[in-house]
């Protein structure tokens, strides 16, 4: 039985970490480097660190700040934001990061993801897809969830994986810092659908919201921010409730 993984998300703007609710309203959570370090040394099997401003302000992701989170975290981070060029990701890989995140740079020119995954190979490239209902259809939206498009999620996302992506991030953008939980159906689906890894991300409230996403949702792991940043939910006690429940996690 493959492991399953809990991912902090560290989500960035000028320099330090925010989260907010339904993609909007953010409020500050700390240092990002410190916070890296302090997951890394509590458990996290991953951590994911997205510049969220980099794309609608046309820039790319802080390189000074990705040598920092590397020097001080010895598990695998993926890093995205303003990622639009074999080039840019070339230098966030030879910084320390393992994998790199896109967004709406897939959705803009999808040969991208073609590009990087016979580049760099499938393992490193990891595609974003922020989503949210709309008319009982999931509708994919880009630039930080700012711009909805005509895709729809499970068509695009079948698409990512036919173009060579290693796993999907998928935020249910209806779900995002709601904390009642994660949207499983979508996953279940997405899950069963494709055979790439899922990771869920958007609606972690409670421990019993990463269960959910992992034995109903069928998540291969599961992205939160604010339960972790603000010491809601600790990731050892985290991961000693999966195990009671079956559910094979590192610790």
């Amino acid at each position: 039985m493959l492991t399953k993984r809990i991912i902090p998300c560290l989500d960035i703007k000028d320099g330090r970490t925010v989260k907010g609710v339904n993609f909007i309203n953010l409020i500050d959570a700390g240092d990002p480097v410190v916070l890296a370090k302090e997951y890394a040394e509590k458990g996290a099997d991953e951590l994911v660190f997205l510049d969220i401003s980099a794309t609608l302000e046309g820039r790319k992701t802080t390189l000074e700040m990705v040598l920092k989170v590397a020097e001080q975290v010895n598990i695998p981070f993926t890093v995205g934001g303003g990622i639009s060029s074999i080039k840019d990701v070339d230098s966030l890989l030879k910084s320390g990061a393992d994998k790199v995140s896109i967004n709406s740079s897939a959705i803009k020119r999808p040969e991208l993801i073609n590009e990087l995954s016979a580049k760099f190979g499938s393992q490193c490239v990891v595609v974003a897809i922020d989503a949210k209902q709309i008319d009982g259809q999931w509708m994919v939206h880009l630039a930080g969830g700012s711009i909805p498009t005509e895709l729809n999620l499970f068509n695009w996302a079948k698409e990512v994986e036919m173009r060579g992506a290693g796993e999907i991030l998928f935020t249910s953008m209806d779900h995002d810092g709601t904390k009642d939980g994660f949207a499983n159906e979508a996953l279940s689906r997405l899950s069963t659908e494709l055979h790439i890894p899922i990771i869920a991300s958007g609606g972690a409230g409670t421990i019993q919201h990463f269960v959910d996403t992992f034995q109903i949702g069928k998540s291969d792991a599961a992205l939160a921010a604010s339960v972790f940043h603000f010491g809601e939910i600790k990731i050892h006690e985290l991961k000693e409730n999966l195990r009671k429940n079956n559910i094979n996690v590192r610790l």
